[in-house]
């Protein structure tokens, strides 16, 4: 694997930021040290923290698209995401402060024994459905099981998300005491924060998820101009929170939970056009496009491991998945009690410029330019973007 990357759970990945941001009041975070880059002590210097969430901008971005930009000139470091580097993942790193050794969310598509089911974990239904388990009355909070950060901050706490997530079971199992504000737009998510920031003399943990980066690198690439028009418009709300915070005794830290790598649709391996391999599988391949989770059947294994030798080494990078959980690929110390049901049997990481795809019937992949979810720099990598005010 010497191209992929693996998290920096040692003190240098998102999983030690949130790690410092609960230091800063006190609280643990078991096996995991703080951030190296941003210490607790600085942190708690200041009566407010912000943490500003940019779904999908990459450190390789800021570094290629955004040189000069006010995004840029407050860099501090690069950090790593976690494994895979996805939204399902790695939001729910910022939201517990648990790495997925912990917290257990595998990606976007996730085998739930408990449930006998494949759930796409944001929306919180099965994969062959449209309905949210909630309505069955499967709460999120119980199945999850997850205590959000905020309940282990002593102090008063926001959560910021669009209005159309807001109320979403997921969103729900996570908020715990935390204030919720729901936007319409990114004025309105940059407004709030600092209507937050001003709400009361004490101290404040704000975070806020902007989520409009990622749609369009999905939909038009994310060296795409479309995505470039909008890296500079939050660059320019960027500017101009800064400017509203001046002299509030602020920190502001800004991230993001993955970064994005373009592919073309000829290099999509669609396992359709390879049946024997799906033969292998009891069911079918959870995780994420670009880091999948293979469930073999019993008795096909060799027969499994020979095709992709055989037939596809030159997109995928076949590991067993007990190989790469003891390589701490998920994170440290004792793992959660599903996690190893949740990653399968193998893990195929694809290599760069490789997307797999494993349709279910009825289900039609949604057309995309822009991937994450796999190991490249491009995809692990995130800024770490600070400012005091």
């Amino acid at each position: 694997m010497n191209d992929s990357v693996f998290p920096d759970y040692h003190g240098g990945s998102i999983v030690n930021l949130m790690c410092s941001i609960l230091s800063a009041y006190g609280g643990q975070c078991g096996d995991y040290p703080t951030l190296e880059q941003l210490p607790p002590a600085q942190l708690a210097e200041t009566p407010n923290v912000v943490l500003l969430v940019v779904d999908g901008l990459g450190y390789d971005y800021l570094l290629r698209r955004g040189h000069g930009s006010v995004l840029h000139q407050h860099l501090l470091d690069r950090i790593t995401s976690v494994a895979p580097p996805t939204t399902a993942t790695a939001i729910t790193t910022f939201l517990t402060g648990l790495a997925p050794q912990q917290h257990g969310l595998t990606g976007w598509f996730t085998w739930f024994r408990e449930l006998g089911s494949v759930l796409a974990v944001l929306p919180f239904k099965p994969r062959c459905s449209r309905e949210p388990l909630g309505r069955s009355n499967i709460r999120a909070e119980e199945l999850f099981a997850h205590v959000p950060v905020f309940d282990r901050l002593p102090v008063q706490s926001y959560s910021l998300c669009p209005d159309w997530i807001a109320h979403s079971d997921f969103n729900r199992a996570h908020l715990g005491k935390a204030k919720l504000l729901p936007y319409k737009d990114l004025d309105d998510c940059l407004e709030q924060i600092g209507q937050a920031v001003r709400a009361h003399d004490g101290q404040k943990y704000i975070y806020a998820y902007w989520p409009g980066f990622d749609r369009l690198a999905h939909e038009q690439g994310v060296d795409s101009d479309a995505t470039s028009r909008h890296f500079r418009e939050l660059d320019a709300g960027f500017e101009r929170l800064l400017g509203a915070l001046a002299g509030s005794g602020t920190t502001v830290i800004v991230t993001a939970d993955h970064g994005f790598v373009d592919i073309p649709a000829e290099q999509t391996v669609s396992l359709d056009a390879h049946p024997v391999l799906k033969a292998c599988l009891s069911i079918p391949l959870c995780g994420e496009q670009r880091l999948c989770y293979a469930y073999v059947r019993h008795g096909a294994r060799e027969r499994f491991e020979y095709y992709v030798e055989q037939h596809l080494s030159h997109a995928i990078e076949l590991h067993r998945s007990e190989t790469l959980l003891q390589r701490n690929l998920f994170g440290l110390g004792d793992p959660h009690p599903e996690l190893l049901s949740r990653i399968g049997d193998y893990i195929l990481v694809m290599r760069a410029g490789y997307v797999m795809q494993d349709p279910i019937p009825g289900e039609k992949p949604p057309r995309m330019v822009g991937f994450h979810g796999g190991l490249s720099e491009q995809e692990m990598y995130v800024p770490l973007i600070h400012a005091s005010l």
